[in-house]
């Protein structure tokens, strides 16, 4: 995935989920904050910030906030690209062979799910969690209490019964960590869920990604803890 009219800039405060407030150019600006997590431990004043310059003109916001630097590793916090890299991913002929349909937003039963594929003989549904908490290389999902991340994965599982296969594939939005586990200081009902389903069939995968101030693209596979 790649962004284009990125710039570079300085964050300041973030008065609410949908904004902050940032410094580009020597002038402050109001940005769209395209991640409504908490994502407290890199958004702090004075951190160095890529920023997307809309096309639009008419927008109320002129920049969307994308990634930001934690120490010296960047994040990459763009809650509506995760979609995006994993299936270019799997177009690309990683985790399945043989694929011959990829259905973005598919209905299942009551459910939405993130994709639908077919490989072959196999008929796949998909839920896809971005993740951008980290520490001392463990990253962990959720940042906050997510009850439509629970009943997502209730979802998955009830998928089996039918005989389709079922992932929860959490995308890592930066590089070089060391394991992924469920957060369960933050949700306990997350982390105790998560690890029912990954019992009853549901394939659990977490990918780090090569993130850069215009790019982000899936990479090797993190090890899971459940």
């Amino acid at each position: 995935m790649i962004y284009n009219n990125m710039r570079e800039a300085k964050f300041i405060v973030r008065p609410n989920r949908f904004i902050a407030h940032i410094e580009i150019d020597g002038k402050r600006e109001i940005c769209h904050v395209k991640n409504t997590g908490r994502c407290k431990e890199f958004l702090i004043e004075g951190a160095k910030i890529f920023v997307q310059e809309a096309d639009n003109p008419n927008r109320k916001t002129k920049y969307d906030l994308i990634s930001a630097y934690k120490g010296e590793r960047l994040i990459n916090m763009d809650s509506q690209v995760t979609n995006k890299v994993v299936q270019e991913w799997i177009q690309e002929g990683n985790i399945f062979e043989d694929v011959t349909l990829i259905k973005p937003e598919s209905k299942y039963g009551n459910s939405r799910f993130d994709f639908y594929v077919e490989a072959g003989k196999r008929k796949i549904y998909i839920e896809v969690k971005g993740v951008t908490l980290e520490e001392d290389g463990v990253v962990m999902f959720p940042d906050a209490p997510t009850l439509r991340g629970v009943k997502h994965l209730e979802e998955l599982e009830e998928c089996l019964e039918e005989s389709f296969e079922a992932y929860v594939i959490f995308v890592v939005q930066m590089s070089d960590v060391k394991i992924f586990r469920a957060n369960e200081r933050t949700h306990k009902a997350f982390a105790e869920t998560l690890t029912r389903v990954y019992d009853s069939g549901v394939k659990v995968l977490a990918y780090e990604c090569i993130v850069t101030e215009d790019s982000i693209k899936l990479a090797k596979q993190v090890p899971v803890l459940l």
